[in-house]
């Protein structure tokens, strides 16, 4: 396949934004967690914190690095995180004792209690988005496997 040169009709529809992928995901990202954002503020959640508890309240235990690998965070964005956390005593952080270097997230019960009224959280983003539940599970699918092709 031939470059468009500079001036080219094709370089130019390369650059127009409607044809661009990342914009869309981009503005649907943040537009995603501003519709997230009353809903976990009834929680006195960030968007992150509820994440790190979604992983918590599904798996129990993980390591700092684990959870870094599953949100795609690096530990420099994730220890802060999960430092404020603990201090809401909603997790504690523990050395594991067969690996020094690594640091084990747990629920407390506070962390443990969030999750039933986070319960209604996935819902009411549901029927906010008005979308049907077919239409949706597509969607996530085509963004997992999106996620996958980047990684």
């Amino acid at each position: 396949m031939n470059k468009p040169t500079v001036h080219s009709p094709e370089a130019a529809a390369l650059l127009k934004l409607d044809n661009q992928l990342c914009f869309p995901l981009y503005a649907a990202s943040r537009m995603f967690t501003k519709a997230y954002q009353p809903l976990l503020q009834e929680l006195d959640l960030t968007y992150p914190q509820y994440l790190v508890l979604l992983l918590l309240w599904e798996h129990g235990e993980r390591t700092v690095k684990q959870l870094g690998e599953e949100l795609l965070l690096d530990s420099g964005t994730l220890t802060p995180l999960l430092k404020r956390m603990e201090q809401r005593q909603w997790l504690t952080r523990r050395r594991d004792l067969r690996d020094e270097r690594s640091v084990i997230i747990g629920l407390t019960e506070s962390g443990q209690q969030l999750r039933e009224r986070a319960c209604a959280v996935p819902a009411a983003l549901l029927e906010k988005l008005d979308m049907p539940e077919a239409e949706f599970n597509q969607l996530r699918t085509q963004l997992k496997h999106l996620l996958t092709l980047l990684a």
